[in-house]
C-alpha cells in the first residue's frame, strides 16, 4: 500500500545544497523529506507525504485527525515502520526505459 500520510514538520534543511528537505514526524516516527514541491511549508505545518515528498499542506487537526484513524487500523506500521537499510531495495523508477544521469562523483 502507498497511503499519503500526514506529518509534522519539525525541521527544514538543504535550501543552500539546492535540494529543500525536511524531518517530518508521523506520531513519533520521523523521516526524512523532500520539500521542494511545497517552498511555503515552515516547521511546525503539517502535510501530507507520499513516498518521500511532501505533496500538500494540511490543517493540524485534519491531520491528527487522519493519523488517529491510521493508528487505529494499524496502517501507521505497514506504512511508515522502521525497515533495516540492508534489507530496503531502492523504488522501481515509474518510467520505462528512464535512466539516472552518470555520477560526476
Amino acid at each position: 500500500m502507498c497511503l499519503g500520510v500526514p506529518g509534522k514538520v519539525i525541521e527544514i534543511y538543504g535550501e543552500s545544497d539546492g535540494v529543500r528537505m525536511g524531518k517530518v514526524d508521523f506520531d513519533g516516527i520521523r523521516k526524512d523529506v523532500c520539500l521542494a514541491y511545497l517552498p511555503d511549508l515552515a516547521v511546525g505545518d503539517y502535510t501530507i507525504v507520499h513516498v518521500g515528498f511532501a505533496i500538500t499542506k494540511l490543517d493540524e487537526a485534519s491531520a491528527l485527525e487522519s493519523l488517529r484513524m491510521f493508528r487505529e487500523l494499524g496502517l501507521l506500521d505497514e506504512e511508515l515502520g522502521q525497515v533495516d537499510p540492508a534489507e530496503q531495495s531502492p523504488p522501481a523508477c515509474p518510467i520505462p526505459g528512464w535512466q539516472a544521469p552518470p555520477s560526476t562523483a
